[in-house]
């Protein structure tokens, strides 16, 4: 009968017990976030480097879309190993940060601009990056 009473008290004593879950973000008010950082070659094949009037376009048709909250672009030089070659080769690049709130079409908003960006520029990839963080705007 001991048993049975020490059992029925542990488990009125768990029934008191809160279940507390802590924000991952220890800085408040940030929440959880991802980051995407994405990397376009410049670099057009059989013609001059994009220029910034077509990033621009692109950025406004295509990024804007998808990234509505806002993003920041940054020039930078890239290398990469061309698969189909193995020839090493340096380009400008530029490179897109979106801070976002974790969704369930956040991967699919990433692939439609790196679709877009593979089709309309002729580029065999773009460079993609994510990573969760906390922040706040």
């Amino acid at each position: 009968m001991r048993r049975p009473l020490c059992l029925l008290a542990m488990l009125g004593l768990l029934g008191c017990a809160s279940v507390h879950t802590e924000s991952p973000c220890l800085a408040p008010p940030q929440h959880p976030m991802v980051v995407t950082e994405m990397f376009f070659g410049r670099d057009i094949p059989g013609r001059q480097p994009l220029t910034d009037s077509e990033w621009s376009a692109f950025a406004a048709a295509v990024i804007v879309r998808e990234f509505p909250d806002g993003f920041t672009v940054l020039d930078g030089n890239g290398q990469w190993t061309d698969p189909r070659t193995r020839i090493l080769v340096g380009e400008r690049t530029k490179i897109l940060i979106a801070a976002s709130t974790p969704t369930d079409d956040l991967a699919g908003r990433i692939d439609r601009i790196g679709d877009a960006y593979r089709t309309e520029f002729h580029q065999q990839s773009v460079g993609v990056l994510t990573w969760s963080a906390c922040g706040y705007f």
